[in-house]
């Protein structure tokens, strides 16, 4: 009786040890490929408690996270002949774990060396302006390269970034005093602008006084209330130009109707002269021509008295 009893109890720690050898765990951001006499299960195990049988399964646990995996520093020349070195991220996830197990050996790697020569293959396709600043287009390019192999390893490819793009030192001093050229430029032409602006600006306000010279006046009041502000104890006021136009003005208008009053009376006096002159030649036709008159012959001289005699 006590050996059947001893029997069934290593029974049933045999059964235990052969069930605890064949359960596994899974985690929740692992999926486990499952070979069975060295085949692999087209299903894979998901997240939990999962029974293998002994001596015939072999799980294999793949990752499904999102790898983050930096692609090394790679040197190259752009399109327009150019040496730089770039660096670049690629992110990408597992979506078929039982292809990542069995289609390629280590997926990690062969996604890598596949980064890196699809960036070596970017840079000698670019220049080196799309380096810096088309870096959109150049990731999209980038991701379409990694992702078309791995694809067929069950590997999505979710973004490729580049990080860094670093230049020769000589073609950095060049950019340098570029960009200083180029800051100079814009410098010097919004300064220009704004005196153009500004003398545009002038020349509106002059026409607008010139036309209006209440204006003028209102803008010089402005002035001396300014300049009253300051405290002064003497204020200097210049001699208004307006009033000077005014006496020039006045003048013209005195000249104009001096000239105009001898006009009207050099026609007035010709007017007259010339009734005058008609009226004597009217009473002239009326008595006809003038009677001669003979003038009377003067007498002799008397002879001079004759000289008494003693």
């Amino acid at each position: 009786m006590d050996g059947a009893v001893v029997g069934v109890v290593l029974v049933v720690v045999a059964a235990l040890l052969v069930l605890r050898s064949g359960m596994r765990v899974v985690n929740q951001v692992e999926r486990g490929v499952v070979f069975r006499l060295g085949k692999a299960l087209p299903d894979f195990r998901r997240p939990g408690i999962t029974f293998l049988i002994p001596f015939a399964d072999r799980m294999r646990k793949v990752n499904v996270q999102v790898v983050t995996m930096p692609v090394p520093t790679q040197e190259g020349i752009t399109k327009d002949n150019v040496s730089v070195k770039v660096d670049a991220v690629v992110y990408f996830r597992v979506t078929d774990p039982v292809r990542a197990a069995i289609e390629v050996q280590d997926y990690m790697f062969a996604v890598g060396q596949v980064a890196q020569s699809s960036l070596r293959s970017i840079i000698g396709k670019s220049d080196l302006d799309d380096l810096l600043t088309d870096r959109e287009r150049l990731h999209e390019g980038l991701a379409l390269m990694i992702d078309s192999p791995a694809a067929e390893w069950g590997i999505h490819i979710d973004r490729v970034e580049i990080k860094d793009v670093q230049l020769p030192e000589s073609l950095k001093r060049s950019m340098s005093r570029q960009a200083e050229a180029e800051r100079e430029r814009r410098a010097r032409v919004i300064t220009a602008d704004g005196e153009f602006q500004a003398a545009q600006q002038l020349a509106n306000a002059s026409r607008i006084m010139a036309e209006t010279p209440e204006a003028m006046q209102l803008r010089l009041l402005q002035t001396v209330v300014e300049v009253a502000a300051e405290k002064n104890s003497t204020l200097v006021m210049p001699f208004p130009v307006e009033l000077l136009r005014y006496f020039e003005r006045a003048t013209k208008r005195l000249d104009q109707e001096v000239e105009k009053n001898e006009r009207e009376t050099a026609d007035e006096l010709g007017a007259g002269l010339k009734a005058g002159i008609e009226q004597i030649a009217a009473v002239a036709d009326k008595f006809g021509p003038a009677a001669e008159i003979t003038a009377a012959p003067e007498p002799a001289p008397e002879p001079p008295a004759a000289a008494e005699r003693p």
